[in-house]
């Protein structure tokens, strides 16, 4: 019982920590509204088409909720993303942006990685890219 009431106890706090990037101005937590698509280019003053994919998929990582469960190097919630990129290929691109925007669960243990439902394809998967740059 002890071991149920624990579980369940880290489960909420854990889910709750991966709720948003408290650095961006968040809609009330009951509210459905969703925010704008961070532009990969921001926090930057070089141009979008001169910034690598990589470059612009990190920019995008920054700037929405991913460092609130991922870190490169380190498991947080979710896996680091240097675990990630030994697990997966070049071939897994498409799977793992849908992955992103989908949400998922159970391929890195139990608890779930929160949807990403407003993000497009194409910004995804420039985020998987940079996440691929890491494997050594």
């Amino acid at each position: 019982m002890r071991k149920l009431f624990f579980t369940t106890s880290m489960a909420a706090i854990l889910f709750a920590s991966c709720s948003g990037n408290k650095e961006n101005t968040q809609p009330a937590p009951d509210s459905n509204v969703m925010l704008p698509e961070p532009n990969p280019a921001d926090s930057s003053t070089v141009a979008t088409a001169e910034l690598s994919p990589e470059e612009q998929g990190l920019n995008l990582i920054k700037g929405m909720d991913c460092l609130t469960c991922h870190t490169e190097d380190t498991k947080l919630v979710g896996p680091a993303y240097r675990e990630v990129a030994a697990k997966y290929s070049e071939a897994d691109l498409d799977l793992l942006a849908k992955k992103i925007i989908d949400g998922g669960q159970g391929v890195w243990g139990e608890i779930p990685m929160a949807p990403h439902a407003g993000l497009s394809e194409d910004n995804a998967k420039l985020m998987v890219k940079y996440i691929l740059s890491l494997k050594k």
